[in-house]
């Protein structure tokens, strides 16, 4: 389960980096690292929900974009 609370939290962070750069400077540097690294932490949530739960009701929770991560973990406590 630390698996799956760190990827739900780099997933809640690095989507909340990824919106702030684009309402204020939207540098393409900082979406260019940050966007494969929220798309990584996405999957990564889906994989990890379905390895502690076998639960699909719960792994298509997981996939549920921007509040997925924290939505399996609360399921999966």
């Amino acid at each position: 389960m630390p698996l799956l609370r760190a990827a739900a939290l780099v997933e809640l962070l690095s989507l909340a980096a990824l919106l702030v750069n684009l309402a204020t400077v939207h540098v393409a540097a900082v979406a260019s690292l940050l966007g494969p690294v929220h798309g990584c932490a996405y999957l990564l949530v889906i994989g990890a929900t379905w390895h502690h739960t076998h639960s699909a009701r719960t792994t298509v929770l997981a996939a549920v974009p921007v509040a997925g991560g924290l939505i399996a973990l609360r399921r999966v406590r």
